[in-house]
């Protein structure tokens, strides 16, 4: 679902690196100090991290070698930023070793999400933050929202495997998550962006690059049924040709609590 790392890079590359930058400035991540980057992927939130904080160490983590070897490719950092194959569910990682952790884009896909925070939780040093955000699949992330009202349309039996059926992309759950884990000060905020598309081909190609749920559903179709269904999804976008450049707006949820500290 999520092997290739160019090919995420033209799905979803264009999102993430904006909500890498705004995820940043809300986690009030350190300056200085060793941070973690859980679920790294292509490297935006480390890159975003290590760009608006020049004295921090990052460490990014990640279960795909393929998406570990790309970032490192792309890193200009040198040895301030490193990328390693890891399972967040399992950290290596001593106690109290990192002053915060971060996540984008990937706790709704970690089979025990619990487990993970609970492993953040472990290896963030006391008072530490530890901060988070996911997709609001719902209604917020327009460019799959109009995908997956098509898809439900062109093929009524197809609704279960609609992403916003996923955990923790309504608002309040990862809240909940978090203050069920222990942590402290917890808040939880919207946080929106913007992207334009050159063309609805612009659009439409990344879904056939068989990346994310969205794209493994389109790789599983005939072709006569993607045409159908790239059909409905052109009428829900709207734009007046296939040249015609437009802007589609997401959202996340994101949030931010502390390790307990000194009593």
């Amino acid at each position: 679902m999520f092997a290739d790392a160019r090919a995420y890079e033209r799905f979803m590359g264009r999102w993430s690196s904006l909500v890498a930058s705004k995820l940043v400035d809300f986690a009030h991540t350190p300056a200085r100090g060793r941070l973690l980057d859980v679920g790294s992927g292509t490297g935006a939130l480390a890159f975003a991290v290590a760009s608006k904080h020049p004295a921090a160490q990052l460490v990014g983590i990640d279960p795909s070698k393929e998406y570990v070897a790309y970032a490192q490719s792309q890193n200009r950092f040198g040895n301030r930023v490193s990328f390693e194959v890891g399972d967040a569910q399992k950290l290596r990682f001593a106690d109290a070793s990192f002053d915060a952790c971060l996540s984008l884009l990937v706790f709704n896909f970690i089979p025990d999400p619990s487990k993970a925070l609970s492993e953040l939780r472990r290896v963030t040093k006391p008072s530490g933050s530890i901060t988070a955000a996911v997709w609001d699949y719902g209604d917020g992330m327009k460019m799959l929202r109009m995908f997956w009202d098509a898809v439900v349309s062109v093929d009524p039996t197809a609704e279960k495997a609609d992403e916003k059926n996923m955990p923790l992309c309504r608002s309040g759950e990862l809240a909940r998550l978090w203050r069920q884990s222990g942590l402290e000060n917890v808040d939880e905020q919207a946080i929106e962006i913007k992207t334009r598309f050159d063309s609805f081909k612009d659009y439409w190609d990344a879904f056939l690059l068989g990346q994310g749920p969205a794209g493994a559903y389109v790789r599983k179709l005939a072709p006569e049924k993607v045409a159908a269904l790239r059909a409905d999804v052109k009428r829900r976008v709207s734009p007046a040709s296939d040249r015609q450049s437009f802007t589609l707006p997401a959202r996340v949820w994101a949030v931010r609590g502390s390790v307990r500290g000194p009593r």
